[in-house]
């Protein structure tokens, strides 16, 4: 089983690039569980909310894991929730990073934020590019400090998802 990760700031094309990805390449896809979680819970997220949140996530990871697919594509994991809790509450629950350096994953696609758009979807809170610049180096600075692969996903829609194949069908032929 080879478990490719997309991650980065909001608004990058995660999801539409683990949605084209599967379509591409099969496998099993997992949502990103905040956003079930935002649905049935509408209010304001709080730090409480994090470990919830995280653990809904890791469940949907692990179910997936359990059925193993030649290709598990997961449009998070989380590292996600460790750099919004600390974005937006200065505080993350230590279980999350120690849970997350126990778990494989053979590739993590970076994306981004530069050259497309933000779009606003009633979840997102991150419109300055600035902001989601912050978000994407502090990604990118965790997954090198851990030495955790990684393919940096950029430019046009059409350039990343041509990146993006190229690599997953690099993964596969190991």
């Amino acid at each position: 089983m080879k478990v490719v990760v997309l991650t980065g700031p909001e608004s990058s094309g995660k999801s539409w690039l683990a949605a084209g990805l599967q379509e591409r390449f099969g496998g099993l896809r997992v949502d990103e569980y905040v956003r079930r979680f935002i649905e049935l819970n509408p209010r304001d997220t709080c730090l409480d909310d994090i470990p919830d949140i995280a653990r809904g996530q890791l469940q949907w990871e692990d179910e997936a894991r359990a059925q193993r697919p030649e290709l598990l594509i997961l449009d998070t994991h989380l590292l996600s929730n460790m750099l919004w809790s600390q974005t937006l509450f200065d505080a993350c629950p230590a279980w999350l990073e120690q849970e997350l350096l126990t778990r494989h994953y053979d590739l993590h696609l970076l994306l981004s934020p530069e050259q497309i758009d933000w779009t606003d979807d009633g979840q997102r809170c991150q419109p300055d590019l600035v902001e989601r610049q912050a978000f994407y180096q502090a990604t990118r600075q965790w997954l090198e400090q851990h030495h955790q692969p990684l393919q940096v996903i950029a430019g046009s829609w059409a350039e990343r998802q041509a990146q993006a194949f190229a690599a997953v069908a690099r993964l596969l032929a190991e």
